[in-house]
């Protein structure tokens, strides 16, 4: 006589978790420009929250290095200089080739399927025009190579890395093109993984890596350099 197993169902988060998910959103999206002042009264109001899950979350936040506190500001959206974007892809180059040269002899046909179906959303969301959740299937399919490595304290390092380049990341992808490249590559790194190809998979991963936070440098220096022609320009008057 076979027992069947219940399946456990997923937890579903907690008022927390919701609030820290809801505010990261908006700082990735870019609902909130980097310096810009988060006043925790409106914030609540619009979330529908108290204060006390609201500071929560924005310490969390703080912790992962979207969100700065000031002794007279309160919390505001951290922004990274040229010289920190550049220092973080150098870190991920040296983090995540480790873990792709770790993982590629543990990987299965698993392993595969997961990375094949994280492309085909990621096709999905390209097409469609969904920006929002182009940093979350970049995350999910480098992830799911990764994950064979057994090595979780590198993988939220990485994530923590993935998570504060984001925001420039998805504005950089959407306005540029470069999402082509990302795709191109994507799906040329899963192949040499599945034919156990490690030195050239691992050559690709660094270059992949290196060149778009080569380019991420120059389009968020060329757009804060716009940004900042713009708003010292003298205004025209406007005749009577």
């Amino acid at each position: 006589m076979s027992v069947e197993v219940p399946v456990r169902q997923p937890r579903p988060p907690s008022l927390a978790e919701h609030v820290v998910e809801s505010l990261r959103e908006m700082i990735l999206s870019g609902e909130f420009d980097e310096g810009a002042q988060l006043r925790q009264d409106a914030l609540a109001a619009t979330l529908q929250v108290s204060r006390i899950p609201l500071r929560e979350a924005l310490r969390q936040l703080e912790a992962e290095g979207l969100v700065t506190f000031f002794a007279h500001r309160g919390a505001v959206v951290a922004g990274l200089s040229l010289g920190e974007i550049c220092e973080l892809f150098d870190v991920r180059v040296i983090l995540e080739r480790d873990l792709l040269q770790r993982a590629i002899p543990n990987m299965e046909p698993s392993d595969f399927a997961c990375a094949h179906e994280v492309l085909e959303a990621f096709d999905s969301a390209f097409v469609a025009g969904n920006v929002r959740v182009w940093g979350q299937m970049n995350w999910r399919f480098h992830a799911a190579l990764y994950q064979p490595a057994n090595r979780p304290l590198t993988m939220g390092v990485v994530q923590n890395l993935s998570t504060r380049v984001d925001r420039y990341l998805r504005l950089h992808l959407q306005l540029s093109g470069a999402v082509e490249r990302a795709r191109t590559d994507h799906r040329r790194l899963l192949e040499l993984c599945r034919r156990r190809k490690t030195e050239q998979a691992c050559r690709l991963l660094c270059r992949h890596i290196s060149d778009a936070g080569r380019e991420l440098v120059q389009f968020v220096s060329a757009r804060r350099a716009t940004q900042s022609a713009t708003a010292s320009a003298p205004r025209r008057r406007v005749a009577d």
